[in-house]
């Protein structure tokens, strides 16, 4: 997946690099998919909310998620969540998808 990075870079491509301890993680505590994307997990449930739009209602949650780079909040859609993550709902049903 990789073979379009290219292995020589232009010296004018480089930059100065101080390296910052803190801010330094360690290779095996990476978790990357089949995508290359990062994959961080959520710690808990924030907030809730239902996304009005013209004809339907979507239930929204805000997720704190479990990130190297800080905390991070973001609005993701409560049945996919439910779904991936259902340790983070107990006793509970995600709010239902209605149309008006």
């Amino acid at each position: 997946q990789l073979s379009r990075v290219y292995s020589t870079f232009h010296v004018s491509k480089l930059k100065k690099c101080m390296a910052d301890e803190p801010l330094a993680i360690p290779l095996d505590e990476i978790h990357v998919d089949d995508k290359l994307n990062f994959n961080e997990k959520p710690v808990e449930i924030m907030d809730r909310e239902v996304k009005r739009l013209k004809q339907s209602r979507i239930p929204i949650v805000k997720v704190h998620w479990n990130s190297k780079r800080g905390p991070e909040f973001t609005w993701e859609r409560e049945d996919q969540m439910q779904k991936t993550y259902p340790h983070l709902f107990p006793n509970s049903a995600p709010m239902a998808d209605t149309t008006s």
